[in-house]
C-alpha cells in the first residue's frame, strides 16, 4: 500500500470523529493512535518471547528490561500479555485495558503519548462512545515494517501533518522540509566524503536543531545506508513543538536510535545539547519567525559570554530569528583538529543582505566569510516549500574546507531545475527530479564555474534568449564593502566655509550633517583611489571621516546571476505599434459605418 493510499485510509478515521471533533482537532487522535499502531506491529512477531522472558525473569528476582529490549529485538518493549487485536476483545474495557496497554510500554514510549496528551483524547473518546470504533479502525490497519517501510511511514506522517495543518491553518513548513530538498542538502553534506565514509564500522553523529519529524535526520540515515551498509549514523535532535517531537522519537526509537538524543524544548534558549559537538549538521529553521519571546536569555548569552558562547559574532534584528540558527550550529561544529564539521542551513533570501555595515546581520555574514566557514549558498526554485512560494537558499559551511576550495564560496543558481508537480501541496506547486538533484551535485562536487545549457532551463526556449550563468566561484572578499563617510564643509551665509573653534576640528572645516553621505566601496580596491575617481570630481570640497568607516558584508546572490537582455530594435517596436494602431482605427472604422 503506498503511503498515499495509507493516509487516505487513515484519513477515513476523520469521518467517525465528525460531529464530536472540530476538524482542526482530527489530528489530536489520529497522530497518536498512528504511532500507536505502528509500534503495536513492530513489537508484534518477538510478543511471545518477550512475554516469556518477563515471567522467568520476574520469577528469578532480576530486573527484566535489558532482557527484553533484547528479545524484542528493539530499543523498546511491551510487557502486556495484550496488543491492540486483543484490545477488541474486551468492549465493555476497552478504556482501562488501553491504559494499562500503554503504561507497559518502556519509559520513552510513555513519554511519547504523554506529549501527544493522548490519555485526554483516549477520556474524550469514550465519553463520546466512540474509543472502540476509533480503536477496531486503526487495529485493522497493516502497518508492519514488512508492509510499511520506515522511510514510507515517514511520509505518512508527513502527509497527516500536512492534512491537520492546512485543515487548522497552520504552518505545515514548520513541521517538515520536501524530500527532495533534504536529499539534495544530504548529497552535498557527504559528497566531498565518500572516502572517509565509505570504510567499514565507521561511526558518525548528525543533529538537527529544528528536526520537526526527523525527516532530515532519517534521509540522511539512509543516504549512509545505501553507500555503506557498516557506517553507523548516531542522531540527534531537538524539537519544540510536541507532537513533531512525539513522532520524531518514535521513529527514531524504530530505526534503533537512542531516542536520548532527541531533547525537547526550544533550541535557542535552552539547548538540549549543551557541550556537544557533531560531524554534520542539518536544519530548516522556520523563515522570517520573531525571537521575541527569547530575547531575554539570548542577549544575556551574548552579553556575558561573547565568543564563548554561540552569539559572539552579533545578533541578527528580532523580526528574524534564522541567522541565530547559524551561530548556534556554528557553535556546534567540531574542531578541525578533531575531523572538523560540515552542515547545510535552509534560509530565506534575507540573511543574504538584509543590514547594512556594522548590523548584527553584516556581522554575521563578515564573521563566517572572514572565517573562511562558506562553501557554496544554492538558490533554490520558488514554490519549493509546503508554506511559501518565497525563494530559498541552502547555505553549506564547513570548518574543514578541502585545499582546493580555502578562501573560495561557490554560488549555484537551481533556480530553474525544477519539474511541475502533478498536484499541488499548499504552496508548493515545483519539485527537483533525482536528475536535477545529481546534476547540482555534480555542479558542487566539480567547484567550477559553468554557464546553463538552454536545456537546463524551464524558461530558456527562445533560442535567441542569452545563456545563464549557474555556477559562480568567487573569492571570500569579493563580498564585503567598506562604508566610508563623506563629509561637505559647512559654509555660512556668505558661502565662506566655518571652521571649527575647538576639539579635533579646530581650524578644520565643520562638517555639514546636511551634505554628509556615504559610500560603499569594494574591500578589494583602495578607498583612496576610489574617492578620487568617484567622489572628487563632483565634490572637490569633499573628504572622508575615517573614524566613521565600517567594514560589512553581503551576498547579493541574483545581481550575480543577472543577464542583461538588450531591448529589441526601435524599428521593430516601431513597426509592432503600427500594426497595432493601424487595426484599431480599422475597428473603429467599422463601428462608424
Amino acid at each position: 500500500m503506498n503511503q498515499q493510499a495509507l493516509s487516505s485510509f487513515i484519513w477515513s478515521v476523520a469521518d467517525l470523529l465528525r460531529g464530536d471533533y472540530k476538524q482542526s482537532e482530527y489530528g489530536k487522535v489520529i497522530l497518536p493512535f498512528t504511532v500507536l499502531r505502528r509500534l503495536d506491529c513492530v513489537l508484534e512477531a518477538s510478543k511471545p518471547a518477550v512475554l516469556a522472558e518477563y515471567a522467568e525473569k520476574q520469577q528469578a528476582g532480576l530486573n527484566p528490561e535489558p532482557f527484553l529490549v533484547r528479545k524484542a529485538g528493539q530499543s523498546f518493549c511491551n510487557t502486556s500479555p495484550l496488543d491492540m487485536k486483543k484490545l477488541m476483545g474486551d468492549q465493555d474495557h476497552i478504556g482501562e485495558n488501553l491504559y494499562a496497554y500503554i503504561q507497559a510500554f518502556s519509559p520513552e514510549v510513555r513519554d511519547i503519548f504523554e506529549r501527544f496528551d493522548f490519555y485526554t483524547q483516549v477520556d474524550r473518546l469514550a465519553k463520546a462512545k466512540l474509543l472502540y470504533q476509533v480503536t477496531e479502525k486503526f487495529s485493522n490497519i497493516d502497518l508492519h515494517p514488512e508492509t510499511v517501510s520506515n522511510s514510507q511511514m515517514g511520509l505518512v506522517f508527513e502527509e497527516l501533518i500536512r492534512k491537520f495543518a492546512e485543515i487548522s491553518n497552520e504552518t505545515a513548513g514548520e513541521h517538515f522540509t520536501p524530500r527532495e530538498v533534504i536529499r539534495l542538502m544530504v548529497n552535498l553534506l557527504f559528497i566531498e566524503d565518500d572516502e572517509v565514509l565509505s570504510k567499514s564500522g565507521v561511526v558518525r553523529t548528525i543533529y538537527d536543531p529544528t528536526a520537526g519529524t526527523g525527516g532530515m535526520l532519517s534521509i540522511a540515515g539512509e543516504y549512509l545506508e545505501e553507500h555503506n551498509p557498516q557506517a553507523r549514523l548516531s542522531m540527534f535532535g531537538q524539537e519544540l513543538n510536541d507532537e513533531s517531537y512525539a513522532i520524531c522519537k518514535a521513529d527514531m526509537l524504530i530505526k534503533g536510535q537512542d531516542v536520548g538524543n532527541i531533547a525537547a524544548g526550544n533550541t535557542l534558549s535552552d539547548d538540549g545539547h549543551p557541550h556537544r559537538k557533531f560531524d554534520y549538521m542539518l536544519s530548516n529553521p522556520p523563515f522570517g519567525v520573531e525571537w521575541k519571546k527569547v530575547e531575554k536569555e539570548i542577549r544575556k548569552e551574548y552579553e556575558t559570554q561573547g565568543f564563548n558562547g554561540r552569539f559572539g559574532p552579533g545578533l541578527p534584528r528580532v523580526s528574524d530569528g534564522s541567522l541565530l540558527f547559524l551561530l548556534h550550529l556554528i557553535s556546534k561544529m567540531r574542531p578541525a583538529v578533531e575531523g572538523g564539521s560540515r552542515f547545510g542551513i535552509v534560509l530565506n533570501g534575507s540573511p543574504l543582505f538584509t543590514g547594512g555595515a556594522g548590523s548584527g546581520e553584516s556581522e554575521i555574514r563578515r564573521y563566517v566569510l572572514e572565517n573562511d566557514l562558506v562553501e557554496a549558498i544554492i538558490g533554490l526554485p520558488t514554490d519549493m516549500f509546503y508554506n511559501t512560494g518565497i525563494s530559498t537558499y541552502v547555505w553549506i559551511l564547513s570548518n574543514r574546507k578541502p585545499a582546493h576550495r580555502k578562501g573560495f564560496v561557490q554560488l549555484i543558481d537551481a533556480g530553474a531545475f525544477w519539474q511541475k508537480m502533478r498536484k499541488s501541496l499548499g504552496s508548493k506547486r515545483k519539485e527537483m527530479s533525482d536528475e536535477h538533484i545529481a546534476e547540482v551535485t555534480r555542479l558542487f562536487g566539480g567547484f567550477v564555474g559553468r554557464d546553463s545549457s538552454r536545456q537546463d532551463a524551464q524558461e530558456s526556449r527562445d533560442e535567441s534568449r542569452p545563456t545563464k550563468p549557474i555556477s559562480r566561484i568567487f573569492r571570500n572578499e569579493a563580498f564585503g564593502y567598506r562604508t566610508i563617510t563623506v563629509e561637505r564643509p559647512l559654509r555660512d551665509a556668505a558661502g565662506k566655509i566655518v571652521l571649527g573653534e575647538k576639539g579635533k576640528l579646530k581650524g578644520k572645516p565643520q562638517p555639514d550633517s546636511s551634505l554628509r553621505d556615504t559610500e560603499n566601496v569594494p574591500l578589494a580596491e583602495d578607498v583612496e583611489s576610489y574617492f578620487k575617481r568617484e567622489v572628487l570630481p563632483h565634490a572637490p570640497d569633499a573628504w572622508i571621516d575615517h573614524d566613521k568607516t565600517k567594514v560589512g558584508y553581503e551576498i547579493p546572490f541574483n545581481r550575480h546571476f543577472y543577464v542583461f537582455q538588450p531591448p529589441r530594435p526601435l524599428a521593430e517596436i516601431d513597426t509592432d505599434l503600427k500594426q497595432c494602431t493601424d487595426r484599431i482605427l480599422t475597428m473603429i472604422a467599422g463601428l462608424s459605418a
